[in-house]
């Protein structure tokens, strides 16, 4: 048996997906991006006028993820300090990750779940990051 959940507060999925899936004790997040819910507005993303990246300030989109992961992880009935996985999607990893790093270090001193960051070409939208999470409920 599984459960779906899908948060109020988080952006809405981009595809026919929940945000988390309950499995027994453990919760798996679907790819969570920096979006907002209710615009297709990218927090420290700047768009030209056919949608392509102009420029983009990482530290703005990584707090904007992790708080996304947080909101989907309390509609959940998990919490932060449960996560035991991360998984991060990087589409720039020689001029992001430092800074990815430093902010991850602030939001993840205490609890410091397993973490896999690999570097890729594009993601759907135009984010230059992605988290995929499991916690414990």
């Amino acid at each position: 048996m599984s459960e779906k959940f899908n948060s109020q507060k988080a952006p809405e999925p981009v595809g026919l997906y929940p945000h988390a899936r309950r499995v027994g004790e453990l919760l798996f997040l679907s790819g969570v991006g920096p979006r907002e819910r209710g615009t297709k507005d990218i927090p420290g993303v700047t768009l030209d006028d056919s949608g392509n990246i102009v420029d983009y300030d990482i530290e703005t989109q990584c707090r904007s993820v992790f708080n996304n992961v947080k909101l989907i992880l309390e509609a959940s009935g998990s919490s932060w300090d449960k996560l035991v996985d991360v998984t991060v999607f990087l589409t720039n990893m020689k001029d992001d990750f430092k800074t990815y790093n430093r902010v991850y270090a602030e939001y993840f001193k205490d609890n410091q779940p397993c973490r896999t960051t690999v570097e890729i070409n594009c993601l759907p939208t135009p984010i230059a990051i992605e988290l995929k999470c499991i916690a414990t409920v």
